[in-house]
């Protein structure tokens, strides 16, 4: 019998779970905010290098130009458009961890952090699935990379929302649920998508890849340029060059 859409689940779980990890951690520990916002740039270099040669890279190769534009472009258009309603509804600084901001202009919504978090999840999640259809097993550099870029994001959103007032059981319940949709997720992409052609798991590739990109611009670098400034560059080119190791090996 084949497990493989578990396995699919499994991987896309683990990614998801970080999050988790992340909002314990953040919940716990008293950590600088220039060590989020540092680990928050490297996490962003590893999804973009994620998002250029484990995605981008492979939709172009299943079906050519025409499919990976055209999924790039749906992917930008997709999320640019609901992080802008998002961010009206009260989730502009959902991976943000400044208690500044939040006493400020943090006027968030909490089911707005929550979608926003899926928001945030599902391209990536569905890309582990994916990996497997086209590569035949998971790609660890993926997976690796959507792990290492969720944990500062569940670092960082756990402070902030600890700082709004939230419940314990409230944000460690919200990530370990997120967790359970990006293992869903992740299955979806390779359960539903592997009885597609090429060009459709192409565009979706490109998809995950244009959404990514565009979330790695609108929040996470943001967060981390805020509290790093000059070192930022840095912090991405060294999750940069990690991911592209892993992506080669």
């Amino acid at each position: 019998m084949d497990y493989t859409w578990f396995e699919a689940g499994l991987w896309g779980f683990l990614g998801g779970f970080a999050l988790l990890l992340g909002a314990l951690t953040g919940y716990y520990i008293k950590i600088p905010q220039k060590i989020i916002a540092s680990i928050m740039g490297f996490g962003a270099g590893v999804l973009i290098a994620a998002a250029c040669f484990a995605l981008i890279e492979e939709a172009y190769q299943l079906g050519g130009f025409d499919s990976t534009i055209v999924g790039f472009a749906m992917g930008v258009l997709i999320f640019t458009g609901a992080d802008i309603y998002l961010a009206k509804k009260g989730a502009k600084h959902r991976k943000t961890s400044d208690k500044t901001k939040i006493s400020t202009e943090y006027d968030e919504s909490g089911s707005a952090i929550a979608v926003g978090a899926v928001l945030d999840g599902i391209p990536e999640s569905v890309a582990i699935g994916l990996t497997i259809i086209t590569g035949g097993m998971v790609s660890i550099a993926t997976v690796a990379a959507v792990f290492i870029s969720n944990i500062p994001e569940g670092v960082s959103s756990s402070v902030g929302m600890k700082n709004l007032g939230w419940k314990k059981k409230s944000i460690f319940g919200l990530w370990f649920i997120i967790a359970v949709i990006c293992g869903l997720s992740s299955l979806a992409g390779y359960s539903i998508f592997s009885k597609f052609p090429p060009d459709v798991n192409a565009a979706t590739l490109a998809l995950a890849s244009g959404a990514l990109l565009t979330m790695i611009a609108d929040t996470m670098l943001p967060e981390a340029f805020s509290q790093t400034h000059q070192y930022t560059g840095l912090m991405v080119a060294l999750g940069f060059i990690l991911s592209f190791i892993l992506s080669m090996g």
